[in-house]
């Protein structure tokens, strides 16, 4: 990278040109000698740098040599700010983990189902841009996987469950709820992975299935816990028929109208066994 230098004198200029006419190699005229980066600038560049080729790639098939030549730095310099390769993909971990933690903020305005639907796309956007290198990071599978990497992936977890439960507006959210919320997350994790090795539906459909996915295990969270059911019945008034909780209903709807269905279901929920269920008791008492 060329220094920062004074402006040239007539006499430097001169000599500049006689070169460049004895076929030397000289700064095309007008072009401004480029400037030396500050060194927090240097630092910020080498990050974004890392982070980019972390991302199109596994961490382990990512070298110095590979960050500096695509920093237009070399070797050293590179070493100058990070004492190695682990240190540079951490921090660039960090600040890809910022980054991911901002995209579950969402305005407390509207439908919730509607709310994380917005949610989970920027969150499926990261995944998608972000894959080989977080995918291999959060398998286990990672050479580069470390006590820091995965306090960073933890701390992106407990900002995601902070904001959803922020979201569903519970003053007091019980046990139960923060493991749905918890439980919930990691199946967002597992799932949208499974997405990046395969891609066998189309991403708008993965972002509607995982919102549904968390109203439906936030109603059996309600079913079993008295105090959340009294807030459900607000939480689907304020839903539109058209959004992912609607859709969901409607789908369920459909599911009921299937022959046969509505019939087993009433008899579970009257605590009827049916004759298969009764001759298989009877069995077992034999």
């Amino acid at each position: 990278m060329a220094s920062r230098t004074p402006s040239p004198t007539a006499d430097h200029a001169a000599r500049t040109s006689a070169a460049a006419g004895a076929g030397g190699s000289a700064r095309p005229a007008g072009e401004r000698p480029r400037r030396r980066l500050s060194v927090d600038e240097r630092r910020e560049q080498l990050i974004a740098v890392a982070l980019e080729l972390f991302a199109r790639r596994p961490p382990e098939e990512v070298s110095i040599d590979d960050i500096a030549a695509a920093a237009g730095a070399s070797r050293p310099l590179v070493y100058h700010y990070f004492p190695g390769k682990q240190a540079l993909y951490e921090e660039s971990l960090r600040r890809a983990g910022k980054e991911l933690s901002a995209r579950f903020e969402e305005p407390m305005e509207g439908p919730l189902s509607e709310r994380l639907h917005r949610v989970m796309g920027r969150y499926l956007d990261f995944v998608q841009s972000h894959g080989p290198g977080f995918a291999a990071l959060l398998r286990g599978g990672s050479v580069a996987a470390s006590a820091g990497t995965s306090a960073v992936i933890d701390e992106v977890r407990r900002a995601a469950q902070e904001q959803i439960l922020a979201h569903l507006a519970i003053p007091a959210p019980s046990v139960g709820l923060r493991l749905t919320v918890r439980a919930w997350i990691a199946n967002a994790e597992i799932t949208s992975l499974e997405w990046l090795a395969e891609r066998s539906v189309p991403l708008e459909e993965l972002q509607l299935h995982l919102v549904q996915e968390f109203v439906a295990a936030l109603t059996l969270t309600a079913a079993r816990e008295p105090a959340l059911a009294a807030e459900l019945a607000s939480f689907f008034a304020d839903e539109h028929p058209d959004g992912p909780t609607g859709r969901l209903v409607r789908d369920l709807a459909g599911l009921f109208a299937v022959p046969g269905i509505v019939e087993a279901v009433t008899a579970l929920a009257a605590g009827t066994p049916d004759d298969g269920s009764a001759q298989a008791g009877g069995a077992a008492a034999e």
